[in-house]
């Protein structure tokens, strides 16, 4: 079977799923799930007449005779002002009926119990619902819940949210010849692949909710692969065709539908998209860490963010700068960072190390004869997201230019820009040969 095109695949992953059912949470239990419906106020904004200066708030011309003060959250009745009247008042508090303008502290003559000074009609005073009318459409579906939209969610009155409950993924986790803790022996190996799951899952919109080992055995693959607590299965290698990779064979036993069997991606080539005769789908991510991250996020990511429901995001490009060995018909997935106005390769990527996507903002597409044109960015999570989450431990056994938004359809940041921090200065290393 003829590998599937890089572009191809990920089409195919996306249109793999369907966005889960909405579910109605709390605030605190909707942050990184996905809007299922529009976001309304349910309020003004604000709610009420309110001070927007600490000052007085007066009625007619002046000067004014001070009657009062209100404070911002006074429960008591606030009486009308009358003309020549005025109360002190505090930012946010309600402003009482009659009153012409807020006079602020610093531009007021107080003598007596009488204040002067100068005023324009209206002035700071902010107007129920100036910033927001009650009803109004905020955020469309499918914006992802980040802590802001949900301080704007309290803000406009909701205590819940309705959101597509986020996708279930397991890890089966595969190799005989890997350590889970410790020095590397031998033969043996560390897993560096299931530690780095955790951030990529839950920054596309997932939670991993069990992690299981298994022997390079066909009928434990096919045990762990039965489980029905996830919507998405993640194998973590198995996915070639070495005498001790039982992947393609488990799926057989499954009578699972392969949709992408290989990709022309350079690392990464053998990774694996299998539909259950259920529904629920399988990712095959090769066994080399470097070639697993390509992987996930040529085929998990994208199917991740359709199951989350969120929109589709806009291909965010970048001119990048320096060596990059081209292929004549694989993609190239190449760790670059932010070095002026353009990215540049930092090297060290073979399929088994990590070095050079740790260091990098993102992953530069690098397509077939390519020649020097603006490349696709795929970001990288940042540090302080995947931080965030809690691991569950595994069970037992040039003319350069700005980098800017491309008009194409893909999975990338919100808004289609693609922000990469500042970083120290990097060498431009050739990239290696995969």
């Amino acid at each position: 079977m003829n590998a599937t095109s890089w572009p191809e695949a990920r089409r195919v992953a996306r249109s793999a799923g369907h966005p889960l059912d909405p579910t109605d949470v709390t605030l605190p239990e909707a942050l990184g799930a996905t809007l299922a419906v529009p976001l309304v106020a349910l309020s003004p904004l604000p709610a009420y007449d309110a001070a927007a200066m600490d000052g007085y708030a007066v009625s007619g011309p002046g000067p004014w005779r001070v009657t009062g003060r209100v404070l911002a959250g006074d429960a008591r009745p606030v009486e009308p002002l009358l003309p020549g009247t005025a109360v002190e008042i505090a930012t946010g508090a309600l402003v009482p009926a009659g009153v012409d303008a807020v006079l602020p502290y610093e531009r007021a003559r107080s003598r007596s119990d009488r204040v002067h000074g100068e005023i324009e009609t209206g002035r700071h005073i902010r107007r129920r619902g100036d910033d927001c009318p009650l009803g109004e459409e905020v955020l469309p579906a499918g914006t992802l819940v980040t802590p802001t939209l949900l301080g704007l969610a309290a803000s406009l009155g909701h205590d819940r949210l309705t959101v597509h409950r986020r996708p279930r993924v397991g890890v089966v986790v595969t190799g005989a010849e890997l350590l889970s803790h410790g020095l590397p022996t031998p033969g043996r190996v560390r897993d560096a692949i299931s530690p780095m799951l955790p951030g990529l899952v839950d920054s596309a919109g997932g939670v991993i909710t069990w992690t299981t080992r298994v022997t390079d055995d066909k009928t434990a693959l096919v045990e762990a692969m039965s489980r029905p607590d996830a919507e998405i299965v993640v194998v973590c290698g198995a996915t070639s065709v070495g005498a001790a990779d039982h992947l393609r064979g488990a799926l057989e036993a499954l009578a699972a539908q392969v949709r992408v069997h290989g990709v022309a991606c350079r690392p990464g080539h053998p990774q694996l998209l299998a539909t259950l005769p259920d529904g629920r789908c399988v990712v095959g991510l090769p066994g080399n860490p470097y070639a697993a991250l390509v992987a996930a996020l040529t085929l998990l990511t994208p199917l991740l963010g359709r199951l989350a429901g969120r929109a589709q995001r806009r291909a965010v490009t970048a001119r990048l700068v320096g060596p990059v060995k081209v292929l004549d018909r694989d993609t190239r997935l190449v760790p670059v960072a932010r070095e002026g106005s353009v990215v540049v390769p930092v090297g060290h990527d073979r399929p088994g190390l990590l070095w050079g996507a740790a260091e990098a903002n993102a992953l530069a597409v690098v397509p077939p004869g390519w020649q020097g044109a603006e490349v696709e960015l795929l970001a990288l999570p940042d540090a302080d997201a995947a931080a965030a989450v809690a691991v569950r431990p595994p069970e037992p056994e040039s003319g350069p230019t700005p980098p800017e938004v491309a008009p194409t359809g893909a999975d990338g940041p919100p808004g289609g820009v693609l922000r990469l921090p500042a970083r120290t200065p990097l060498a431009v290393a050739t990239t290696s040969e995969n």
